[in-house]
């Protein structure tokens, strides 16, 4: 009986320690991106010991593997706006009880704080990036660029310029270039002739096009003079502007805004603690927190207050609301991209941008 008594305490004390350190798996992209993640969410969370990020490469792949083994090890995933649709039409991800995500200080619901509308209840929300054009300053004399139609006037403002491998952003940001109105960029990107019009507006720069593919590439290309002005990620220009002092100036006219969020996995093996988790993640502060630590924008517009009154807000002791993508004084003259349009024309779009790219 004793002997039986020990073998119950000690079963008891393991499992009691086993649950204790248990961990919520959150699966993000790596870099200074998750760092913020971690600073923001994880460093200010009740129980910060028990969140574990884990770095992952994007997509659907892995999540269906390990839904369709039964196997579930994730809880948490950040996901790019495409992924997010797909997945939670697929059922790959939990629809989650909007009821207990925490309101704005105003009252605000969470869901009619966002500053763009949601696009099923399994998302829950995290940042704005965008694609941006961008140069150094004293690149050019006299007029400066600051629209993006300048970006694609070589004649007005000379020299080569880089532009990423695949078309998304880059059909946006020629019809916009060309005239095309904010409200009406996929209206007219849904016709033959509005991709021929981007296209031609396109060709007035392939000749003195470069190409990246990485993401540190735009820097490199323009710091060395290599190129004029390239497009990139906002929050790569904005790090090294605020974080090692480069001198690139943004043309913020006609950025095209992507969107960021967080689901949880069908079958979370950590559900309880992985939604806590996520209503600590998605407050008014905990966004505005991760823009101490990067320049991505936060889906809330309730974290600008925050932000607004509280520069010098950046880690370092900058102002960071001036390289903020989604701040409203830009809104009028960005687009946010449509995951539902590049569902459906993306293919199509990108073997014609591909062939483009080889004439």
């Amino acid at each position: 009986m004793k002997v039986l008594l020990r073998h119950a305490l000690l079963a008891s004390v393991l499992a009691v320690s086993g649950a204790a350190q248990a961990e919520v798996n959150v699966v993000s992209w790596g870099g200074a991106y998750t760092a913020s993640q971690q600073k923001a969410y994880q460093d200010t969370y009740k129980d910060p010991q028990s969140i574990h990020f884990i770095n992952y490469n994007g997509g659907l792949d892995e999540v269906r593997s390990q839904i369709e083994s039964g196997n579930v090890t994730w809880d948490i995933v950040d996901v790019l706006p495409h992924d997010a649709r797909v997945g939670c039409d697929e059922g790959l991800f939990e629809e989650l009880d909007r009821s207990v995500f925490k309101p704005a200080p105003d009252g605000t619901s969470m869901d009619d704080d966002l500053m763009v509308e949601i696009p099923n209840d399994c998302v829950v929300p995290q940042i704005f990036w965008s694609y941006v054009a961008f140069y150094q300053a004293g690149s050019f004399e006299g007029a400066q660029p600051t629209t993006i139609a300048d970006f694609f006037n070589v004649k007005k403002f000379p020299g080569k310029r880089g532009i990423h491998t695949w078309p998304n952003a880059l059909i946006e940001m020629a019809l916009l270039a060309d005239g095309v109105a904010v409200k009406d960029v996929y209206k007219v990107m849904s016709t033959r002739e509005g991709i021929d019009r981007a296209f031609a507006t396109l060709d007035k720069i392939r000749d003195h096009a470069v190409f990246w593919s990485s993401g540190a590439k735009p820097l490199e290309l323009v710091q060395s003079g290599e190129v004029a002005m390239s497009l990139a990620y906002s929050g790569r220009v904005g790090a090294a502007v605020l974080s090692e002092n480069a001198s690139f100036i943004t043309i913020w006219d006609g950025q095209v805004l992507e969107e960021e969020w967080l689901v949880m996995m069908k079958g979370a093996p950590h559900r309880d603690a992985a939604m806590d988790f996520l209503v600590h993640a998605s407050t008014t502060q905990s966004q505005a927190e991760q823009a101490r630590y990067i320049n991505y924008g936060p889906m809330r517009a309730s974290a600008f207050e925050i932000i607004r009154k509280g520069e010098p807000w950046f880690y370092n002791g900058k102002n960071v609301m001036k390289y903020m993508p989604n701040r409203p004084e830009v809104m009028p003259r960005s687009v946010v991209a449509s995951p539902e349009w590049w569902a459906s024309y993306g293919d199509a779009i990108s073997q014609r941008y591909t062939a483009w790219m080889s004439q």
